[in-house]
């Protein structure tokens, strides 16, 4: 009897159904979302990298701007002889006409440092040395004079907590003027603003932050940190190593903390520009874009609303596809199981084996009897059946083709005999024709228990062949001397290829005799009138045009000849085979078809034994025909050993 703590078959599968499905569906959704943030950070990282190399360019592009056309402007014609009214009004329209935003415009004497007009208030927006610009200049000064950049307010006229009240980044550009002798008259103030007001806390895109090459923190979007050092930053030895990187003309990304708030990380992408600054000549500015790393990774937050919905969607659709499949798989079982029990409810064996599982322990028990009585049924019908069969077909065969063959010569014989010993023959001319008629049927009787001698020792596996190296050409002529006198009597024509090269095989002399002699024989006696065909061909040409000969490859070397298999075709124009009567012709016993063979004899053996002997030398035959009427072709593969040229004396022997 089956357990009693077994559980359903059901129950079962669908745990285990679940249990792979759950650690599965878990494991994709969390490779899902480390993919999702990887490419998000991906992203963000390469995005904030670009924008800081975009920010320095736009800011060289805003200072070169800038600086062209402010040179344009210092080197027109239209400050000379101007009131201080009328430049007011030329500045106010100048300041509207300039392509970057302008903060302020002004213009002071460069000897009284007064603000002749301005379009921002009297305060000088900066002092520049009264060494900077030569007092007089040659004709090309346009093209060597320099302006004087520096931040505004400069930080020499401003206190350090004026510095910090704002996030810009601000630059005056002053240029000379000059008068119609070439004097320096007039310097040109602009002021400018090279970044937008931004902040952390209401930024989506990337922030700038600038850092001249001593670490100087130029703007920022939180204006304490406007002039203070990175040295004074808890990331300060991060914050070096970019500075020291952008220094190197390097453009990369790199993660901060602690840079905007304690705990805060930041993607940061930096650059390195020129520093426009006239004191700073030669140097550089770092431009670093900057954005949270929360920011950054903003849509994560749909991801996994996404993600959730999914997993709880697949987990869903996983439960009740387990259930189906559990429940599909578990009811054939559970039918077949009431099945075999209803069947034989009272046949029970004593032992069966001991499943874990209620309804296949309930299925053995059922079943076991069963497949034990149903096995020993079939055992006996098959073996009942094999052998009414095989007692059939060995008793209408062997009766039906050996004992005619064997009496057919044997009347022969005796006939013969008893007409000479009788007197009946005339002279002595009639009794050696009778004895010879005699002889031959003899001959033929030997040849049929021959045959079955052959046969009966391959049956029992004990016919050997003894393996020598053969002539082939001159193996076939033999066959062909031998079979010549009936080929002539029945006026058949051989069609025989002219053999000019030497072929050796490894074979059984008499035995492959005997196969070419049974081939060529059946034959000569299954054809009527035409002719019967031998050819040699190399098995890698075949086949080839009937109407052209067959070309073997000599080789340079005889020693480095590569075996090779030769085909030889027995072709001849007789009878012809059925194709449902050709697949069985090897058998033993069996030949094409008893009403039109009859009349030819033989055992059916020849085939067979044929086929044998040539598989124990290494080679196979082949039998086809087109069908009835359209003769039959036999092929022998042998594996050649040698195929080499013959000379001409050695072909005129053959």
């Amino acid at each position: 009897m089956f357990k009693s703590h077994s559980i359903s078959f059901r129950r079962i599968l669908l745990s285990r159904i679940l249990l792979l499905l759950v650690p599965v569906l878990l494991s994709g959704v969390y490779v899902t979302y480390r993919k999702a943030r990887s490419g998000l950070l991906e992203t963000a990282r390469q995005n904030v990298k670009e924008s800081a190399i975009r920010e320095g360019e736009r800011l060289i592009d805003h200072i070169n701007s800038l600086e062209a056309n402010l040179l344009t402007v210092s080197a027109a014609t239209v400050w000379q002889d101007r009131t201080p009214q009328a430049a007011q009004e030329f500045l106010a329209q100048l300041q509207q006409k300039l392509p970057t935003d302008i903060q302020c415009m002004q213009l002071s004497n460069i000897l009284s440092r007064n603000v002749l007009a301005s379009t921002c208030g009297d305060h000088p927006l900066v002092i520049v040395p009264t060494n900077f610009w030569s007092p007089r200049q040659e004709a090309t000064f346009f093209k060597d004079q320099q302006l004087y950049v520096t931040t505004a307010p400069s930080p020499d006229q401003l206190a350090p907590q004026q510095l910090t009240q704002t996030s810009q980044l601000y630059l005056t550009f002053s240029v000379p003027i000059y008068d119609r002798q070439g004097n320096l008259s007039q310097i040109l103030h602009v002021k400018t603003s090279l970044l937008k007001d931004k902040s952390f806390s209401v930024l989506k895109a990337p922030s700038t932050v600038i850092i001249n090459q001593e670490g100087i923190i130029l703007t920022h979007p939180n204006p304490s940190a406007v002039g203070t050092n990175i040295e004074q930053k808890p990331d300060a030895e991060r914050l070096k190593s970019i500075v020291r990187n952008a220094l190197r003309n390097r453009q990369d990304v790199l993660h901060l903390f602690a840079f905007q708030s304690p705990g805060q990380e930041l993607l940061t992408g930096y650059t390195a520009i020129p520093s426009p600054i006239t004191a700073a000549i030669k140097q550089k500015w770092i431009v670093l874009s900057i954005t949270p790393l929360d920011t950054a990774l903003a849509g994560m937050s749909e991801i996994q609303q996404i993600l959730l919905i999914f997993t709880l969607a697949l987990l869903m659709a996983g439960i009740f596809a387990a259930m189906y499949i559990a429940t599909a798989l578990a009811r054939p079982l559970e039918q077949l199981r009431d099945y075999a029990l209803h069947s034989q409810p009272h046949s029970l064996p004593s032992q069966h084996q001991d499943f874990q599982i209620r309804e296949f322990g309930q299925l053995s028990q059922a079943l076991q009897s069963m497949v034990e009585r149903l096995t020993r049924w079939a055992e006996e019908l098959e073996t009942a059946w094999r052998e009414a069969i095989e007692a059939n077909r060995l008793k209408s065969e062997f009766l039906a083709t050996t004992s005619h063959e064997l009496r057919t010569p044997l009347n022969a014989i005796i006939g013969c005999l008893r007409l000479v010993t009788d007197g009946f023959c005339d002279d002595r001319n009639e009794e050696l024709e009778l004895l010879q008629k005699a002889d031959q049927a003899a001959v033929n009787l030997l040849k049929i228990i021959d045959d079955l001698l052959d046969f009966a020792k391959i049956e029992a596996g004990n016919l050997t062949v003894e393996m020598a190296v053969l002539d082939l050409n001159q193996l076939l002529k033999e066959v062909i001397d031998l079979q010549m006198p009936d080929l002539t009597a029945k006026g058949l024509s051989l069609v025989a290829l002219e053999f000019n090269y030497q072929i050796t095989v490894r074979g059984d002399r008499e035995k492959l005799q005997q196969v070419f002699i049974n081939l060529l024989s059946n034959a000569i006696k299954f054809t009527d009138r035409g002719s019967i065909t031998i050819s040699i061909y190399p098995e890698r040409s075949y086949p080839q045009k009937k109407s052209e000969l067959p070309e073997f490859t000599s080789p340079r070397n005889p020693l480095e000849t590569k075996s090779e298999n030769i085909i030889i075709e027995f072709q001849d124009t007789g009878i012809g085979i059925p194709p449902d009567s050709q697949g069985k012709l090897f058998r033993p016993f069996v030949m094409a078809d008893g009403s039109s063979t009859r009349k030819f004899g033989g055992t059916g053996l020849g085939l067979a034994i044929s086929r044998n002997l040539i598989e124990m030398m290494g080679g196979s035959i082949q039998l086809s025909s087109p069908g009835e009427g359209f003769g039959t072709t036999v092929q022998v593969i042998l594996p050649a050993l040698n195929i080499l040229p013959i000379s001409l004396e050695a072909i005129s022997k053959l």
